[in-house]
């Protein structure tokens, strides 16, 4: 099964070969040329996919917010529970608390979890540090949990998540301070691949989102955003006017920001775990994004406040379920177009040769299983750069 540019691309009785971590051979046994293998294995009949990708998480915290959770029960919505020191602020707080190898323990747990259903991609975002050192800190977290586990991390500066209690409410100067200080140095110390920011009422604005994303910009960083979650601010338009990688969550973007992200070629990576998590009764638009053209990635937001989820198999389950994304849609959600979101299409995503040798193996009759099933992993094997894992 091979992910490519038309559809699933699946191969019955299809061959695969690869040599120093790479694909060298993708595609049906009686047409691959003569191959002297040092080693074959037989999948007996199982399903090959690329390697899965979580294309937007959070995965590198401290603590936890179940606390948070009984209130949202009892009836307190998300904004509530920013407005009184809750959310992200107070995951700052133990993050802050945290130090690096607390960090990278409390998350491999996590990670693992991911791993287990066939993931071998995944993008970590900063974001509760708040400060030059506690961000840079969580991002050097997330680079050292691939020296702990066989996995590929993407790191993402998330400075523009939330204002810190220290900023004393003025937004324009901590957006300074991310713009001048801490984004520069995060750029100078190599830790991020991309920068991403939070642009919604709760967060921050149209105006302190752009101007991050031209400082992002002047230092050949990609950018991605958190946009239209809660309201329409436009974020997939301004997301697709910087040419971002991505523009994640959705639910409330017009099909001006549709059609503008389609023709950026910006990604929409649709968060069904956080829709389901805060109970939005706004779906995202997929129709529009179909209409116009505009991939589809689908990611976990894994996170401690509104996506505690760490299963790439239940979030196609809930885009299926829910957004009502096809089969399809869901599995090249979190393989090609997951890549694309990252912008790592050409070396992830599906399986051609010269790409990275990266598979999950799959006990199914049929690929629809992967989606439809809760609480089943039919993983076999994952394989990351050609090596079992």
């Amino acid at each position: 099964m091979a992910p490519g540019r038309d559809g699933l691309g699946i191969v019955e009785n299809g061959l695969l070969a690869a040599c120093g971590g790479r694909i060298v051979y993708a595609g049906a046994a009686g047409d691959a040329p003569g191959l002297k293998a040092d080693e074959t294995i037989d999948c007996d009949g199982r399903w090959i996919t690329p390697g899965l990708i979580d294309c937007h998480t959070h995965l590198v915290y401290g603590g936890d917010r179940a606390a948070e959770f009984a209130l949202r029960l009892a009836g307190a919505t998300y904004e509530d529970i920013a407005r009184f020191g809750g959310g992200i602020v107070s995951t700052m707080t133990a993050t802050r608390a945290a130090g690096e190898a607390r960090l990278v323990a409390e998350t491999l747990p996590r990670l693992d979890a991911l791993l287990a259903e066939g993931a071998t991609t995944i993008e970590v975002k900063s974001g509760y540090g708040l400060s030059l050192d506690a961000e840079a800190r969580q991002l050097r977290a997330a680079r050292a949990l691939a020296d702990h586990r066989k996995v590929d991390i993407t790191t993402t500066f998330l400075g523009a998540h939330a204002l810190p209690p220290e900023a004393g409410g003025d937004k324009n100067a901590y957006i300074d301070r991310v713009c001048s200080e801490m984004l520069p140095a995060i750029a100078r110390a190599g830790l991020a691949d991309s920068v991403d920011a939070f642009c919604e009422g709760i967060a921050f604005s149209v105006d302190q989102v752009a101007r991050v994303f031209e400082t992002a910009r002047s230092l050949g960083l990609p950018v991605k955003l958190h946009a239209d979650q809660l309201s329409n601010l436009h974020g997939a338009a301004l997301a697709a006017g910087f040419g971002a990688l991505s523009a994640d969550h959705l639910e409330h973007t017009d099909e001006a920001g549709a059609a503008a992200m389609a023709r950026a070629g910006t990604v929409a990576v649709l968060l069904p775990g956080a829709w389901y998590f805060i109970r939005e009764t706004q779906l995202p638009p997929v129709d529009l994004f179909r209409r116009h053209g505009a991939h589809m990635a689908l990611a976990t937001d894994c996170n401690p406040g509104t996506s505690p989820l760490t299963s790439l198999l239940l979030a196609m389950n809930m885009a299926a379920t829910l957004f009502r994304l096809t089969v399809e849609e869901c599995i090249l959600g979190v393989t090609r177009e997951a890549a694309r979101a990252l912008g790592r299409l050409d070396s992830i995503g599906t399986l051609q040769a010269g790409k990275s040798c990266d598979l999950a193996i799959w006990s199914i009759e049929r690929p629809a299983e992967l989606v439809y099933r809760m609480g089943f992993n039919p993983l076999h094997a994952r394989v990351w750069k050609g090596l079992p894992a």
